[in-house]
């Protein structure tokens, strides 16, 4: 591939909290293990190249993180800066879902393209989004502004697989959001980092089959395990799940980031 085609794929670490597994997974009851302290970690995405950069998802803002009782790091888009890229400029952002800690910062996205499952806008600006089991992990401003977006133009819904640029395929999942998406960024080697974002929020909720708590379609969120577990089994495609602290350890930190209080190590390149 050529060098306009494959993309440095970074994640941003930007927040944490500690939970618990009866807390993160599905009926955990069911497993007959004991509960016990589970990290989340949140995370946002860049894919970049000489070319273009690409960011895929923005992280909570600052009133759904306090909210939830979140802790910040470093903000999403200071963070961004400290990668040298400006959210002001940057052309296109996909958003995987529309969860509060994915779209939190994205009218700091003024002139990007913003690139959404069309079942996932449908959703999320429909009635049922207001129900409260759907409505606690959305901020309402913020999805307000996700429909500002659909007016001014800059929105792209899609459906199925789709190609926001060479080297860059969207593949439609549902399960955890009725549109939730996961994104296949081509790096140098002839691999792939394979973005799960919240369709697997840990490895151990694809190695052990088990599915995360808050679900939109349970039958989907399995065939969404089955696809990344098909896609991730051909060599040089590696799985980045959503909130795993594992990433961090897993991948190798990037050099001569200017940190700015920004904690150790907040930033890894993936693939």
């Amino acid at each position: 591939m050529s060098a306009d085609t494959t993309y440095e794929v970074i994640a941003v670490r930007y927040g944490t909290r500690t939970s618990t597994k009866a807390e993160i997974y599905l009926n955990y009851s069911t497993y007959g293990e004991p509960d016990e302290p589970l990290g989340m970690d949140y995370y946002c995405w860049v894919a970049r190249n000489a070319t273009r950069t690409v960011v895929i998802d923005t992280g909570f803002g600052p009133e759904g993180g306090a909210r939830r009782r979140r802790t910040t790091l470093v903000p999403p888009v200071a963070a961004l800066a400290r990668l040298g890229i400006d959210a002001a400029t940057v052309r296109q952002v996909i958003v995987t879902h529309a969860h509060y800690d994915h779209i939190g910062n994205l009218a700091a996205f003024p002139a990007a393209e913003v690139i959404i499952a069309r079942r996932e806008f449908e959703f999320w600006t429909g009635p049922y989004a207001r129900r409260q089991q759907f409505a606690w992990s959305t901020e309402s401003a913020e999805l307000a502004h996700l429909n500002d977006v659909h007016r001014q133009g800059r929105l792209t819904a899609v459906e199925g697989t789709y190609a926001v640029a060479p080297g860059i395929e969207l593949l439609t999942v549902g399960g955890h959001t009725p549109g939730q998406v996961i994104v296949l960024v081509a790096v140098e080697g002839g691999g792939q980092a394979v973005l799960a974002s919240d369709a697997v929020h840990y490895y151990e909720e694809i190695e052990r089959d088990r599915p995360f708590a808050f679900v939109a379609d349970l039958e989907a969120m399995y065939r969404g395990f089955d696809l990344l577990k098909e896609i991730t089994a051909e060599p040089g495609r590696v799985l980045v799940p959503g909130h795993d602290p594992e990433v961090m350890g897993r991948f190798a930190p990037l050099d001569g980031v200017p940190l700015d209080g920004a904690p150790a190590g907040f930033a890894v390149r993936v693939g």
